[in-house]
């Protein structure tokens, strides 16, 4: 993945031509809401949804259905916002799957947070409900549509390229999001564009939960205009936690190492969590942002060691014999060290997001 500097272009004035005539055409196509038999418009995300994860998976299915009907960006993430806030704020409780047996507690939880039992909510009837919401704000913008749909924003080269190599399935995921603060409905002077590759393995699970849920989740952390490094850092460690109970309840085996880039204003925040890796370019010349976490480097092995795992060569090095990535989100059953239990509040040690460095961009 690749971009840019900032250029002001021709698209940053035909964006708001275009904002009426994309909903004129929405509306068009969809004249009506969604009566419970109508076919859905997009696929739901899975069966069930946990609270935590309604507002990342409800945001991705209408950032897709939108760029796929080629709305203009800065509308799009407007739209979505504004429908997932008002969803948010009403009673979800008629989503509520029927009571089950709750969940085991893991053993490195140990806060009361993450003690609560988890809310299952119908992802079905939930990704209905979105719908006919995104319907009624399309029909109220159709008639005046909010300065924050219609504003400017910075303009990126973006090209991305992916190869699938002798794997069955692309288990890989990228998010481009050049709207972050629309999305989000951040409103301070701050420009934000977030980028992301997420490299999956033993299938694209976690990929794909992490390219729908590290941005949103560094979004909601209140320290993220002041700390975007601690922001991303929690995002990560808050996406694995969240990704290990749907894991555990749908029985998914798989990991993903990953790498962000948060451009705010003119600084660049990289985040990244086992051997992903970005570069940075400027004038034809590499500059190197981060060292990306291999089992092998000595502080690593250090680390996982402390955990109560090894590190051994094989074919290629290993930990516990089995994981050639240190670090990675996901990875339930598959080797992953354990952070012992502790009396004493203290960060977990897997995932650690590391912010690598910081560029002004040029």
């Amino acid at each position: 993945m690749s971009s840019g500097a900032p250029q002001k272009s021709s698209q940053m004035a035909s964006g708001a031509e275009e904002t009426p005539g994309f909903l004129d055409m929405l509306l068009q196509d969809f004249p009506a809401p969604l009566n419970p038999e109508d076919p859905l418009p997009w696929k739901a995300p899975g069966m069930m949804l946990s609270q935590e994860e309604v507002e990342g998976e409800l945001a991705e299915l209408a950032m897709g259905f939108l760029g796929s009907r080629k709305a203009p960006p800065p509308l799009a993430a407007a739209l979505t916002h504004e429908a997932v806030s008002q969803l948010l704020q009403t009673d979800l409780s008629e989503f509520r799957k029927l009571p089950r047996e709750e969940e085991e507690e893991e053993e490195e939880d140990d806060d009361e947070e993450e003690k609560a039992p988890v809310t299952l909510l119908d992802a079905q009837s939930l990704a209905r409900s979105f719908f006919n919401r995104l319907w009624e704000v399309a029909g109220r913008w159709q008639k005046q549509v909010p300065l924050a749909a219609r504003a400017s924003q910075r303009q990126w080269l973006v090209s991305i390229h992916a190869i699938r190599n002798t794997r069955r399935k692309m288990e890989d995921r990228h998010v481009s999001l050049p709207s972050f603060n629309q999305l989000f409905g951040l409103s301070d002077p701050v420009d934000r564009a977030y980028f992301a590759v997420f490299d999956g393995h033993g299938g694209v699970d976690a990929a794909r939960y992490a390219a729908v849920h590290v941005h949103t989740n560094a979004a909601r952390q209140p320290e993220l205009p002041t700390d975007p490094a601690g922001a991303l850092r929690e995002a990560f460690r808050r996406t694995d936690q969240m990704f290990l109970r749907k894991a555990k309840r749908e029985r998914l085996q798989s990991g993903t190492t990953g790498v962000c880039a948060l451009i705010a204003g003119v600084t660049l925040h990289v985040a990244w969590l086992g051997d992903s890796q970005v570069i940075l370019v400027q004038q034809g010349q590499v500059v190197k942002l981060m060292e990306p976490h291999r089992p092998e480097r000595q502080d690593e092995k250090a680390r996982i060691e402390a955990l109560g795992g090894f590190v051994s060569h094989m074919d290629c090095w290993r930990v516990n014999g089995t994981l050639a990535v240190s670090r990675a989100i996901g990875e339930s059953q598959r080797g992953r060290p354990k952070e012992k239990v502790s009396q004493k509040p203290r960060p977990r040690v897997w995932p650690a997001a590391h912010q690598g460095f910081r560029e002004a961009v040029r």
